[in-house]
């Protein structure tokens, strides 16, 4: 939520500031979205704003940070868990690893910031 908030927040900025038409600001909207999540949730830190606030952090399934490709993945990905009826995001309450779509198809995890160090491969769970 905060950080589609600073995403409109941009979007605000750029329709005052250029006159630019409706699906032109949809596609750039789309466009600082992606570079937004991408290179937050693959930099140091693995977490936009919101995710910071939240103390969670994205990592990839042995706690690493994301590449800028994974990242990239998982951003695109989420247009799948938005296109099957938010089945996609609610898959997250049921995997073993609380993963929803767009994790499991970037071979991602959403984890608590104190416990990422703890975070791996676990034997005991089939992938």
């Amino acid at each position: 939520m905060i950080d589609t908030f600073l995403i409109f927040l941009i979007e605000l900025i750029i329709l005052v500031l250029f006159e630019i038409e409706l699906l032109q600001l949809q596609l750039f909207t789309i466009l600082i979205a992606w570079i937004y999540y991408a290179v937050m949730e693959s930099s140091d830190e693995k977490a936009s704003v919101g995710k910071k606030l939240l103390a969670i952090q994205v990592t990839d399934l042995k706690g690493n940070k994301l590449s800028l490709a994974k990242a990239t993945i998982r951003y695109i990905s989420k247009y799948a868990s938005f296109c099957t009826l938010l089945i996609g995001f609610l898959m997250a309450a049921f995997t073993p690893r609380k993963q929803a779509l767009h994790d499991i198809i970037s071979g991602s995890l959403v984890v608590n910031q104190i416990n990422s160090n703890n975070v791996g491969f676990d034997p005991k769970i089939n992938y």
